[in-house]
């Protein structure tokens, strides 16, 4: 019996779909999204429709689920946090410390669901040549995969969470310039947003398999990188609202950096509402 035939889709050099066309009929293709969130594979025998089908073991399947779960917890209360420090800052008693406490409480669920996220990708079951089920590897914490577009999207996405914990701690400081308050806290705002912007679209890469968004309403792990990129551009949004003037000492407007976050931190809280669906 012969080899099955392969073919591969991704953008640049990121493979991000495998094709294996078996000679006795049928195909197999294993999605690099699919197969780390869901642990399956495609499968389509002769003349049958394609479906999901399971291809990872009882290990992997249970790795999976406790390491999605934690996420997307962390992103729901991190961006609820966010949103509550926003509303504060916007309605509340005008303390810039008090909101200043809350995002920073929200600030470290946001850590932790960057470095969960990373996890997903590092410890998610890999495929193996011609089709065959899925393959667990052993327990890491750690691993350096620049190759794979899976693993480039959730480091770019915690760095940036690690840049918002510089923005979020130098936001307890008093007594600062506005040069100062542009530099420390204004310049980390900007890049990690930069960098949430970055992974999102990285996200895209591996779900549309090329380098441009793409539209796929009946995909979930669609839905959930296209609401959290859509709280990335609110993000951006805010951060560059919140430039304080040099000649002033006020904000270009307060107003659009407080509905910006708040509006991007709720964005992010129902993308992980609905990241706890897209499991095994």
């Amino acid at each position: 019996m012969g080899q099955p035939e392969q073919r591969a889709e991704g953008a640049g050099p990121f493979t991000t779909r495998l094709t294996w066309h078996r000679p006795e009929g049928g195909t197999v293709v294993w999605e690099s999204r699919v197969a780390r969130r869901r642990g399956a594979l495609s499968v389509r025998g002769p003349g049958d429709a394609l479906t999901l089908s399971p291809a990872a073991d009882a290990e992997a399947v249970g790795r999976l689920r406790r390491l999605n779960a934690v996420a997307s917890a962390a992103f729901v209360i991190g961006g609820a946090l966010f949103a509550l420090g926003a509303a504060v800052a916007q309605f509340g008693s005008g303390d810039p410390l008090e909101s200043a406490a809350i995002y920073f409480a929200g600030g470290l669920f946001f850590n932790t669901g960057g470095y969960t996220s990373l996890l997903q990708v590092l410890n998610a079951p890999r495929h193996t040549h011609g089709g065959g089920p899925l393959v667990t590897a052993g327990w890491r914490w750690w691993g350096y995969e620049p190759m794979r577009v899976a693993w480039l999207s959730a480091f770019v996405l915690f760095v940036g969470t690690l840049v918002f914990g510089v923005n979020l701690l130098d936001s307890f400081l008093q007594g600062l310039t506005v040069q100062q308050t542009n530099r420390l806290i204004w310049t980390p705002d900007v890049v990690g947003c930069l960098l949430f912007l970055a992974s999102g679209h990285l996200a895209f890469v591996e779900i549309c398999h090329r380098a441009r968004p793409c539209l796929r309403s009946r995909s979930l792990g669609w839905w959930v990188v296209a609401v959290n990129q859509c709280g990335s551009v609110l993000f951006m949004v805010s951060a560059l609202a919140a430039f304080t003037r040099p000649a002033t000492g006020s904000l270009i407007n307060a107003d659009i950096a407080n509905w910006g976050t708040l509006c991007g931190a709720l964005c992010f809280s129902i993308g992980g509402v609905l990241q706890a669906f897209e499991r095994p």
